[in-house]
């Protein structure tokens, strides 16, 4: 899946070349929408299973379990797990209560939930999201 997404590992870090730094932080304020970005405003079609004011879920297109399903939060202003845990714990609570609820609503209510940071993590979109992965799954497998 294409990255439509800015990551924030390179903010304006370069002290040598304080215009190139500027440069980066300006063509990051309006970053590009994600295509999870594009999902939330409908430009892109997706099988939604559910929907709050601040989250989306939706099915994987690409399954890696019986049941595969994201949760993204609406804003793109964190690129991974790890910005969303310092920025707004209480918005990753919620990914992790949603997650609960649709492992409940879509399989037995057991599940694994995993975020991919970076992309030797196999992240591959930079919009924070969690993989709610269902419906018999073995222990030592990280997928079905």
């Amino acid at each position: 899946m294409e990255c439509w997404g800015v990551g924030s590992d390179d903010v304006g870090t370069d002290s040598a070349h304080p215009q190139r730094a500027r440069s980066r932080l300006e063509s990051m304020s309006t970053p590009e929408p994600s295509i999870f970005s594009r999902i939330i405003s409908r430009e892109i079609p997706a099988d939604i299973v559910a929907e709050t004011n601040e989250l989306i879920a939706f099915r994987d297109v690409s399954p890696k379990a019986p049941v595969h399903l994201l949760v993204v939060p609406k804003t793109q202003a964190y690129s991974n797990v790890v910005e969303l845990a310092a920025g707004d714990p209480g918005l990753l609570a919620k990914m992790v209560a949603l997650a609960n609820e649709l492992a409940i609503e879509h399989a037995s209510g057991d599940f694994r939930l995993v975020f991919n940071t970076g992309s030797e993590a196999g992240q591959s979109v930079f919009h924070v999201h969690a993989h709610v992965l269902a419906g018999g799954l073995d222990e030592g497998t990280l997928a079905g």
